[in-house]
């Protein structure tokens, strides 16, 4: 299987997996043509959509795709069905695609429907986890992202995160303010700014990356207990979480 990037929008990122043979999912799609000139470049065979939420940025491009390929079967949540998804899937459904089982992992907290999709070592998480960081609580909880990133944080280390937006920089800026002697940190955060000043991507990562670098996976760290507790009294990992996602709001 082969993975590609397609830059949409501001900054949005869609996905597309092919196969050898062409065939392809596209997960995502906030706008059709960029997705369209791929297609038309590597001569994909578009077989499916994946949706993980239901936000304009990642759903705009379905109406245009489906009236080119009106065979697409389009996967989401429930949130999704009026903007194009035909097969409504939730926590616990299995997707196969282009040969490819996907589970469906239900992560509210972003939008109360959010879910993502993941088949090794693929994870198409939307909204909910980026590099260095989590999504903003439009609709959901801290203690709801908490429980979602906690089933992320259960897959295998070598799982690929194919988040939604280029947002590294500005995550890897706020971890570093809050724990600026932490030397993963520090590292990771050089060398996203390299790859940033090359306009190069910082995405996919790797799991394993990213519970060394996400304060969001580090919430029952005795480091970053410690040092936020010079402002807080803060214990419980989703009280923690839901502090940090405030402060990063603000940041």
């Amino acid at each position: 299987m082969n993975l590609t990037s397609i830059p949409a929008l501001q900054d949005n990122y869609i996905w597309v997996l092919n196969d050898d043979a062409g065939r392809c999912l596209i997960v995502d799609p906030g706008e059709a043509a960029p997705v369209l000139a791929a297609i038309a470049q590597n001569g994909w065979q578009p077989e499916a959509i994946l949706l993980t939420h239901h936000h304009n940025d990642h759903t705009g491009g379905v109406p245009e795709l489906l009236a080119r390929y009106p065979g697409l079967a389009v996967y989401g949540p429930e949130e999704t069905r009026e903007k194009g998804a035909k097969i409504i899937v939730a926590e616990g459904d299995n997707v196969s695609v282009l040969g490819h089982n996907f589970r469906v992992i239900a992560t509210p907290g972003h939008t109360l429907g959010h879910i993502c999709f993941f088949s090794v070592p693929y994870l198409f998480c939307g909204d909910t986890m980026f590099s260095g960081g989590c999504g903003r609580l439009f609709e959901g909880t801290p203690e709801q992202m908490y429980q979602s990133f906690e089933k992320l944080n259960a897959l295998p280390e070598e799982t690929l995160v194919c988040c939604a937006h280029e947002y590294t920089l500005s995550n890897l800026k706020f971890a570093a303010h809050i724990l600026p002697e932490d030397e993963a940190i520090s590292q990771y955060y050089r060398e996203v700014k390299e790859l940033r000043a090359k306009n190069q991507i910082t995405l996919p990562t790797l799991l394993k990356t990213e519970r060394k670098i996400n304060l969001f996976l580090r919430t029952q760290d005795d480091v970053l207990i410690s040092k936020i507790n010079a402002e807080t009294s803060l214990q419980q990992p989703e009280h923690v979480f839901g502090w940090l996602r405030a402060k990063k709001d603000n940041f």
